[in-house]
């Protein structure tokens, strides 16, 4: 019996790549989305799933199983983007943030965890973010949303281990995917104090972005977790200085670390 994968966000960039490499190597791929009607065409069935909605999430985890017979795999990859000053961030888009790249997350797996200790097996993937390891200008409800979801990883890893079940993280630098489009950026207002700055990183941002690596790296990176028999608790994927950059934060004192991402945002 092939092993069943479940990608939530599985319509575009990330999960979309995952899928279709899932396939290639055999696996029963499902992936979901807030509207599958909108995305013909699809290699692997499509769920509708929003992860804000804790009843659709429960939802989708049983319609899966019930197709399929289990949940071998879930890839936890679905989050949005957000961007701004933190003073001019509309508290309701924090909130959001939160809502789809942490507290969703926390109930998919609160879904799928029942089943897997059920079977004794498992494992979850939580797709995280380079940007979860330190707190970005302009980025910083993305640092936090994601870099929650790290620690709640390291918990909970520790919480199921003994049911047979394995939690990992994998966090990706910039990736050449839609997230820049999809995000929400706080309009550049005119005669704000962060006017000049911000127009300036975020031109930064999305250039690094437009020119991020193919999202079929991190797809070769979640196969070969899944491969792994004793997953490590964090991996990373992205160019060596993204890498090397959570490597700079724990051995550089703090003011220096600050002045280096200053620099590199031209602040």
């Amino acid at each position: 019996m092939s092993k069943v994968i479940f990608i939530t966000g599985g319509s575009s960039g990330i999960g979309k790549a995952t899928g279709e490499f899932l396939l290639t190597k055999g696996y029963k791929v499902y992936g979901t989305s807030r509207d599958p009607k909108k995305v013909p065409g699809s290699p692997f069935p499509l769920v509708a799933l929003d992860v804000r909605d804790t009843a659709s999430i429960k939802a989708a985890v049983a319609q899966v199983i019930a197709e399929a017979g289990t949940i071998d795999v879930l890839v936890n990859n679905a989050g949005v983007g957000i961007t701004g000053p933190l003073e001019e961030i509309p508290a309701e888009e924090i909130k959001n943030n939160f809502e789809t790249n942490l507290f969703g997350p926390i109930e998919v797996m609160k879904a799928v965890l029942p089943h897997m200790r059920a079977q004794k097996s498992g494992l979850i993937i939580n797709v995280t973010s380079i940007a979860g390891y330190m707190g970005l200008p302009y980025r910083s409800v993305y640092s936090a949303s994601k870099g929650a979801l790290e620690l709640i990883t390291e918990a909970l890893r520790m919480e199921v281990k003994g049911f047979g079940i394995t939690i990992t993280s994998v966090a990706p630098g910039d990736f050449a995917t839609n997230i820049a489009s999809g995000r929400y950026h706080a309009p550049l207002l005119k005669g704000s104090a962060y006017e000049v700055p911000y127009g300036a990183t975020l031109d930064l941002m999305n250039t690094h972005v437009d020119a991020g690596s193919n999202p079929q790296q991190m797809a070769e990176a979640v196969y070969a977790i899944m491969k792994t028999p004793n997953p490590n608790v964090h991996y990373k994927v992205g160019v060596f200085m993204q890498k090397f950059s959570i490597v700079l934060k724990r051995i550089l004192p703090d003011k220096v670390y600050e002045k280096m991402l200053m620099n590199h945002y031209k602040l």
